[in-house]
């Protein structure tokens, strides 16, 4: 397993597209797909509805708020955020999506995106027309429990910040998890860059950015963790997993 610094910086940035046999590396439902059995070659109807988006660079949106509902997308390199603007017109963070993680399942209902969708860096996407992966995951088991699977995961994060949780734990937590999904993905889980803003951070959070700050500076004087701009090292996992744990259920 590959355990390259997140994001790379070279010639592999962008995953292979696989062949005829073998899905992308970082495919969201490759997985899904081949515990049924079937390889990308068993799946060709799957396979003409991906279409690869981007480059989109740094700004640009994937989506926006209102914008009608017809496809989901799987990031496939780069950082995408989601957020929406309230009424006084204040920025609130939903989340930030990663290699192999996919945007816009919260759309299915309304049938309208409910939030905006931009990229961070330069991010390319694999997207995929809804109406038709969701007759072909009535044929495939595995794909339509994927689905729900993503979208509960979704979820679930949301919900993991809504407790009455202290500033460290909420920053302990925001790393341990940005670690094991990048780790899930063959990335190193110790060594990252950070590609989104501390204001992005602390927004999600719920947190102020000067907050963001300290409590990293903290637990970089206490060996946790180092801190270079947006390069960080995870310097003792233990102690941050331990800090992180009732957030994150363990």
């Amino acid at each position: 397993m590959n355990t390259a610094a997140f994001p790379r910086t070279d010639a592999r940035t962008l995953p292979d597209d696989g062949d005829a046999l073998h899905f992308c590396s970082t495919c969201a439902f490759s997985q899904a797909c081949l515990s049924q059995g079937m390889d990308k070659s068993a799946l060709r109807d799957l396979h003409v509805l991906v279409e690869h988006v981007g480059p989109l660079h740094a700004g640009e949106h994937v989506f926006r708020e209102g914008d009608p509902f017809d496809a989901i997308a799987a990031v496939r390199a780069g950082t995408v955020k989601t957020y929406v603007i309230d009424s006084e017109g204040r920025e609130h963070v939903l989340g930030f999506h990663l290699p192999g993680e996919v945007i816009g399942l919260s759309a299915i209902d309304s049938e309208q995106y409910p939030c905006n969708a931009v990229a961070l860096d330069t991010v390319m996407l694999c997207r995929f027309s809804f109406p038709k992966i969701a007759v072909l995951a009535a044929r495939v088991p595995g794909l339509q429990q994927q689905l729900f699977r993503l979208l509960s995961r979704d979820i679930g994060r949301a919900a993991l910040l809504a407790g009455d949780w202290s500033a460290e734990q909420r920053l302990a937590a925001f790393l341990i998890g940005f670690s094991r999904r990048l780790a899930a993905r063959g990335y190193s889980p110790t060594r990252f860059q950070l590609t989104m803003a501390r204001t992005d951070i602390a927004n999600y959070l719920r947190l102020a950015p000067e907050t963001v700050s300290r409590v990293l500076k903290r637990l970089q004087q206490e060996g946790l963790l180092r801190v270079d701009r947006r390069e960080m090292e995870l310097l003792d996992r233990a102690a941050l997993e331990a800090l992180a744990a009732p957030v994150l259920r363990g």
